[in-house]
């Protein structure tokens, strides 16, 4: 019985990925609704925590804090589930450095496209606050299997 439903998790996880990939290329890449904007040049920021003090410093009215959450906030939430996800998906045990390299990996990869495409800015600060995101989700997802473990290896 257990297995049945360690499989039938499993199968809702990796769809769950699935649906959270295609979401999250989506508005990071095509939507409009987060400012995206094609730009003539090709934009990007190399120097870490550059954007990330802007928004710090100069939040203080309605539309900076508005910004403040989307850009620092949002960066960091939007890849919470990508850590929780992440050993599921690859379907085998997942250590934290694992989950760091593959919530590296995916970014790099966004930012990438990002650059390339002209359709946003390539920005050490966005890497680091999604990798921050995805390490937070890994340890979410840690303690609660855990948590689990204990309390299933008393009965």
């Amino acid at each position: 019985m257990i297995v049945k439903n360690k499989e039938r998790l499993r199968t809702i996880c990796f769809l769950l990925f699935i649906i959270y990939i295609i979401a999250i290329v989506y508005f990071l890449i095509f939507s409009d609704m987060f400012g995206r904007a094609h730009y003539d040049v090709r934009r990007y920021n190399l120097v870490p925590f550059t954007e990330i003090k802007r928004f710090i410093i100069y939040r203080g009215g309605a539309i900076e804090n508005i910004s403040f959450m989307l850009n620092i906030v949002g960066n960091v939430v939007a890849f919470i589930p990508f850590g929780m996800l992440i050993r599921w998906a690859r379907n085998k045990k997942t250590n934290a450095l694992v989950a760091l390299l593959y919530s590296l990996s995916f970014t790099l990869l966004i930012e990438t496209i990002q650059y390339i495409t002209k359709l946003g800015v390539f920005d050490v600060d966005d890497i680091i606050m999604n990798t921050l995101g995805g390490m937070i989700g890994y340890l979410f997802y840690y303690i609660t299997a855990r948590i689990y473990r204990r309390k299933h290896a008393k009965e």
